[in-house]
């Protein structure tokens, strides 16, 4: 069968996603639906109590495959009157906003995580990156000039996130964990050489009209592919021989002390005893 997604739910704006647009964003969505079976595998491979990382990414990928469903059906998005190269409406796809909203702060928590950055400054960083999203709504929103001057505010803020990944973080005291330093330094590249693009797209799509809405699609969901999965997965596999206690992390109450134990011992580490139950209430007779 073919796709019907936009018989079924037709474009709203002159300017507008094609059928060709929607199989592209079909056909990101198995991906990013695929990965995200694959991580729910491998977050429950790692002992109860060590699975932070893995459950944040988890959450990147579930945002991304309800974003790309949602887009992919030619839904979620909004006309806006277009300021350069002809006249009409374009389509904004606010629901990829929504996404960034929800999906850029965790890949950033993902890399400080593994930081001896105060949580101040992981905070303000999370902070400017919800800020970067913001702008890039509000700017796509705008027919008028004044798009560009939210488009600035959302670039100053991105510079912020640029520098917290590749200078003031790296300068932070790490765990003495083998290979922690390294698997970040190498992962906030990755992820900081993605966020030199994503502008460059804001800029020839919602800011300048310059691409049509399916060039838009491909363009950004290629960037999505490679900072979402690619990055994860890649990031994840570097960690993967770290000793979760090099974090300084608690993942919730619960510990699995005995699958705890077993992996320090697998790695030649000293195995951490249980805490001594707390002793039972007296009882007190009236």
């Amino acid at each position: 069968m073919g796709n019907h997604a936009l018989d079924l739910n037709p474009p709203n704006a002159d300017y507008h996603l094609s059928t060709h647009g929607s199989d592209w964003l079909w056909a990101a969505f198995s991906v990013f639906a695929l990965s995200l079976l694959v991580m729910i595998g491998f977050d429950f491979m790692r002992p109860r109590g060590t699975r932070l990382f893995h459950q944040l990414a988890v959450i990147i990928l579930t945002t991304l495959s309800v974003s790309y469903f949602s887009m992919a059906s030619d839904l979620g998005a909004t006309p806006i009157q277009v300021e350069f190269r002809g006249e009409g409406t374009r389509q904004i796809f606010y629901v990829r906003y929504i996404q960034w909203f929800i999906t850029f702060p965790l890949l950033l928590l993902e890399l400080l995580l593994a930081t001896g950055l105060s949580l101040s400054d992981i905070m303000t960083t999370l902070f400017m990156g919800v800020v970067v999203v913001i702008m890039g709504l509000i700017g796509a929103l705008v027919h008028s000039d004044y798009k560009w001057g939210y488009y600035t505010f959302g670039c100053a803020a991105l510079f912020y996130v640029w520098y917290t990944l590749l200078w003031h973080a790296p300068r932070a005291a790490f765990a003495e964990a083998t290979g922690l330093k390294r698997a970040y330094l190498t992962s906030a590249g990755w992820l900081s050489f993605m966020l030199i693009t994503y502008p460059i797209a804001w800029a020839c799509a919602e800011g300048g009209n310059v691409i049509s809405v399916t060039s838009e699609m491909i363009w950004y969901g290629i960037l999505d592919i490679l900072a979402g999965p690619g990055f994860l997965f890649f990031y994840l596999f570097q960690l993967r021989t770290v000793d979760y206690a090099a974090f300084g992390l608690s993942s919730g109450k619960y510990t699995d002390y005995s699958a705890g134990s077993a992996v320090r011992a697998e790695k030649g580490l000293p195995v951490q005893d249980a805490p001594a139950a707390a002793p039972a209430p007296a009882t007190v007779t009236q």
